[in-house]
């Protein structure tokens, strides 16, 4: 089994913080271990996005917020972009 490396940007580091706060950090960290394992296994769901984030992924944390993040298949590595909402704050 292929493990892929998680790294995270800026932006997501900040984010990790609020979802502390806002007590949603285990459920993101089971869905950053499903990445780890595969960012494209279903359930649970995952979007493709498009726009300004056309090429990245989102999973649902809760209704509102999402883990928003990129797969780059040659080397292994999921970048997790944002761990908060991605919508207009």
């Amino acid at each position: 089994m292929v493990i892929y490396k998680i790294i995270y940007s800026k932006l997501a580091l900040k984010d990790a913080k609020k979802l502390s706060n806002a007590r949603l950090d285990a459920k993101a960290k089971k869905l950053l271990e499903i990445l780890k394992e595969n960012p494209f296994q279903k359930p649970p769901p995952f979007e493709k996005l498009v726009g300004n984030l056309n090429g990245a992924y989102s999973r649902r944390i809760n209704i509102q917020h999402r883990i928003v993040y990129e797969v780059r298949e040659e080397d292994k590595v999921v970048r997790v972009l944002r761990m908060w909402t991605h919508y207009g704050e």
